[in-house]
């Protein structure tokens, strides 16, 4: 007996001194990638500061995209890759304490972006300016129906009550703004809900991914701290599922132990497949005993979850582990320090997959799943010993 237990000691010690090595992961068949980042390039968009704008808010031209460019959506439009995203002027220290305006890039790989020097989305002398100024418009998701309407779900923030609002537009530089999404829902219960982030669901019909819909209406995934689901009839007016008891229907929620354990928020725009609907949303980790302690306190990296597509609002599967986390210097430090890969830009463009993403809340990054030539995700971070 007391040799077994003498042997075990050893065998313990042995593993203990072995060099830490990470995970190499696999996703299920229903998951999307791994995504590769694509080498040398990133991040693809970084602030400019000599972009000029003349702010109709402020009176005087402002430098709009001078200290962070972040969180970015992305569609198809004339054979090239757009992507919008969320720039922020240098009007006040601290984060989200600045005015965000949206801007456009457009790319023909993906990875060379061509700028505008001034914003398509921000803050005016509208009707949404009670709801947008001084915070402005913040980290957008972009779809597309099958007649080119471009639907922008967006974060109003007038630095008092984050609200998801929408936008549409043909072009991609003019978008007319209709206000919180669910203000006209339940004689306007939800209309000053704190809410933001969402996932209109999409398929991709004849190499083009579109906006598509579910038992005859358009099905949303939303929040920020659990996922919700709302349903339209127009793309415009949103109704948020309720449960049983007429409160908010929790779809899906944060896991204690796991990388998601604070939050579990709605990324890019949902995709149908044979399997599902699959939903990439970003996921943070508690900085307390809740977290999962392979992750850094307060880090945000990116899960899947699967949803059944006759009942998007049944979870059928999720990922344990996060496919996507931070993993270069860029990702790791900026604005946001505990490191952030914020994905929020999905686009099918010939025949890959194209996943735009926040950098620490202060560049964008892109990565690539080629569904011909699948890799790994991102190996799973070693317990410190």
């Amino acid at each position: 007996m007391k040799n077994k237990i003498v042997l075990f000691l050893l065998a313990f010690l042995l593993v203990c001194m072995l060099p830490a090595v990470a995970a190499e992961p696999t996703l299920p068949s229903w998951a999307l990638g791994g995504f590769v980042r694509v080498e040398g390039k990133n991040p693809v968009i970084v602030p400019k500061e000599n972009s000029k704008f003349d702010c109709p808010m402020r009176k005087s031209p402002v430098a709009w995209e001078e200290s962070d460019t972040f969180n970015p959506a992305a569609v198809v439009k004339d054979g090239k890759i757009c992507v919008l995203y969320r720039a922020e002027d240098n009007s006040h220290p601290g984060l989200g304490r600045r005015t965000s305006r949206i801007g456009l890039g457009e790319s023909k790989d993906g990875v060379i972006m061509k700028r505008r020097d001034t914003p398509v989305m921000y803050p005016g002398e509208d009707a949404a300016k009670e709801y947008e100024w001084p915070g402005g418009c913040e980290d957008p998701r972009v779809a597309v129906t099958d007649d080119g309407l471009y639907v922008m779900m967006y974060t109003s923030w007038n630095q008092k009550v984050p609200r998801l609002a929408v936008a549409t537009s043909r072009d991609l530089l003019t978008w007319e703004k209709y206000g919180p999404a669910f203000a006209k829902a339940y004689e306007g219960r939800f209309k000053d809900l704190g809410c933001k982030s969402g996932s209109i669901v999409t398929k991709v019909k004849n190499g083009k991914q579109v906006i598509t819909q579910i038992n005859g209406k358009y099905f949303m995934y939303w929040g920020e701290d659990n996922v919700y689901g709302a349903t339209s009839e127009d793309l415009v007016n949103w109704i948020p599922v309720l449960d049983e008891k007429g409160n908010l229907k929790k779809l899906m929620s944060p896991r204690e132990g796991y990388f998601d354990s604070m939050l579990s928020e709605c990324g890019p725009p949902a995709v149908m497949t044979d399997k599902g609907i699959v939903l990439l949303y970003n996921g943070k980790n508690h900085p307390g005993d809740k977290g999962d302690k392979k992750y850094p306190s307060g880090v945000y990296a990116a899960g899947q979850a699967l949803f059944d597509k006759n009942n998007p609002e049944r979870l059928v599967d999720r990922l344990d582990e996060a496919f996507f986390r931070p993993m270069e210097s860029f990702e790791q430090s900026g604005q946001y320090k505990d490191g952030t890969v914020f994905v929020e830009g999905l686009v099918y463009y010939k025949k890959k997959w194209y996943l735009y993403y926040g950098c620490a809340d202060s560049f964008v990054g892109v990565a690539v799943y080629d569904p011909d030539h699948p890799a790994t995700p991102d190996p799973v971070p070693v317990m410190k010993r």
